[in-house]
């Protein structure tokens, strides 16, 4: 068995959970399925499987192993692809990475529409707050909000986003409601534990910039999780509008210092490099550029 089918083989036999359903995918009887992982290991000098009469599991090498040749085998169909004019049509297993919030509230409800227009491409859709290695852990794109660092990874922007000033009503009765940037020092705020300024928020208004230092008894690293924290009235965050439209919209949250605006960020898709873009990742970027071009969630556009 040449290289890549054992690396084929491998990746359907993690996928599938067994050895039997993954050479059955390939028409391979398990017993040499069996063997070819076996002399794979040999080769590598290293167990990949943990093996019980139950259930298959990687070792530490083995997931490592997997990333790997997931990307290679997604890899080798893309090229087989290219060379025979399919590339045009999007299909195959697509892996996205959003932020938890965004993902919820926005990436999520579109792919209904989406996998209906593309009825051949199938979605994994994983979300978490962290930056995550696209080739390490073997995704096609991610969504990304925030200045973005320097890479090598492509970049396409999908929606802006504000972030606003934002804090409960009865917060605002208790303790008062901040007229200038400098009261905010004097109140209790919220940062987001992923921010890069958590202990400094920068403003700009009719005076030009302000940057004023906060004491942050509470951090929390996820926005809908602060989004709670404000309704119940703990104190003043920094929300993206994504978030915190519906509130707003319904008198749950009041935004301060409208007159004074933070840093307006972007949300974008950003992918690996290529010579050409395989079709299910610009189906999957332009899909989403065509649903955010006018946000739902955006302040302008409610008035």
């Amino acid at each position: 068995m040449d290289r890549l089918t054992t690396l084929d083989l491998f990746v359907r036999i993690v996928d599938a959970g067994s050895f039997a359903a993954g050479a059955e995918q390939l028409g391979l009887s398990r017993a040499l399925a069996s063997r070819a992982i076996l002399d794979l290991e040999t080769r590598l000098g290293t167990r990949l499987l943990n093996r019980t009469t139950r259930r298959l599991s990687l070792t530490e090498a083995g997931a490592a192993f997997y990333r790997r040749a997931q990307r290679i085998t997604a890899d080798v169909i893309e090229a087989e692809e290219e060379a025979t004019a399919l590339h045009a049509r999007p299909r195959g297993l697509l892996r996205v990475n959003a932020p938890m919030s965004f993902g919820v509230l926005h990436v999520a409800p579109a792919l209904a529409a989406y996998l209906e227009r593309y009825p051949e491409v199938s979605v994994d859709l994983t979300l978490n707050d962290r930056v995550v290695d696209l080739l390490e852990d073997g995704y096609d794109l991610a969504i990304r909000i925030g200045r973005l660092a320097d890479s090598s990874l492509i970049a396409r922007r999908l929606a802006p986003c504000r972030i606003l000033l934002c804090a409960a009503p009865s917060y605002l009765a208790a303790h008062g409601t901040p007229t200038h940037p400098s009261d905010l020092a004097r109140h209790r705020c919220i940062a987001y534990a992923y921010g890069g300024d958590r202990g400094e928020w920068v403003l700009t208004g009719p005076e030009g910039e302000a940057r004023i230092r906060i004491g942050a008894r509470l951090q929390i690293n996820n926005g809908d999780a602060i989004q709670a924290a404000i309704r119940e009235g703990y104190g003043i965050a920094r929300q993206p509008d994504f978030i915190a439209a519906p509130d707003l919209a319904a008198g749950r949250m009041v935004q301060i210092l409208p007159e004074w605006r933070l840093p307006e960020i972007g949300i974008h898709a950003v992918y690996p490099p290529a010579r050409t873009l395989s079709a299910k990742v610009r189906s999957f970027v332009d899909f989403m550029a065509e649903r955010f071009a006018r946000p739902s969630w955006s302040l302008d556009s409610r008035k």
